[in-house]
């Protein structure tokens, strides 16, 4: 018997602007797999992403995550979201943000302790997030994501303006939370990135221009790197 998909989309549209962001777009993420949204600013990965996770108003078609409409009341505690701005309270430590969140997802204060060590805190953890780094922010809004041990994980341009090393360790800990079974969906704009990703979602102007394993797509291509891969692609015109 089939899984079903983790996330589905089917004739997707929407319009921010009275211009489409998205245009009948139809996507599949499956389960328990790192997948790779890619493409340039204004490609229309935020959009989708918020239309994963029902926070936007869609104009026509449809997204199903784990079965059920996107947005649904059964589907908040299953979905981590990590969006590009920290989306963490500044004026409370490491410890206080997170201990928030676990109440509110019912999830107990050891989880706390957990999820600051694997983010990388640790020395943090009673430090006001004001106070923080950048890099340091985001692993907080990380963190948060991460504290309902959710079954979908969506993070939305995770590792912009971070270091090497530190965009490294992020994407060994996104490994090792597919292997414990999660399904990440992880948006970004560097090409490089996607050599890390079980499988890709590549889009331009609000449109999937290619889909499939990184391999298959330098195989599709005849490129030697991803990048050079999508810019044979976009002149191909996705074909």
């Amino acid at each position: 018997m089939s899984v079903e998909p983790a996330v589905a989309s089917d004739g997707l549209r929407v319009v921010r602007g009275g211009r489409p962001a998205l245009d009948d777009l139809s996507v599949t993420v499956h389960r328990g797999r790192v997948t790779g949204l890619l493409g340039p600013s204004g490609s229309g990965k935020s959009t989708l992403i918020r239309s994963i996770v029902g926070v936007q108003v869609i104009e026509s078609g449809t997204v199903r995550v784990f079965g059920l409409d996107a947005g649904s009341p059964a589907l908040r505690s299953r979905i981590g979201y990590m969006t590009q701005a920290p989306s963490v309270y500044v004026d409370l430590t490491v410890r206080e943000n997170l201990e928030y969140f676990a109440r509110v997802l019912g999830r107990p204060v050891e989880r706390v302790g957990e999820v600051i060590g694997a983010v990388g805190l640790e020395p943090e953890r009673d430090r006001v997030v004001d106070r923080l780094s950048g890099g340091q922010r985001a692993r907080v809004s990380l963190a948060a994501a991460l504290v309902g041990e959710p079954e979908l994980i969506v993070l939305d341009e995770p590792t912009v303006g971070l270091d090497p090393v530190l965009r490294r360790d992020l994407w060994g800990m996104f490994r090792e939370l597919a292997a414990g079974g999660a399904t990440l969906l992880v948006s970004s704009h560097v090409m490089d990135e996607a050599r890390h990703c079980d499988e890709l979602l590549l889009l331009r102007e609000g449109r999937l221009l290619a889909s499939g394993s990184p391999e298959d797509l330098r195989l599709r291509t005849g490129a030697t790197d991803l990048e050079d891969g999508f810019l044979r692609l976009i002149e191909e015109g996705g074909s």
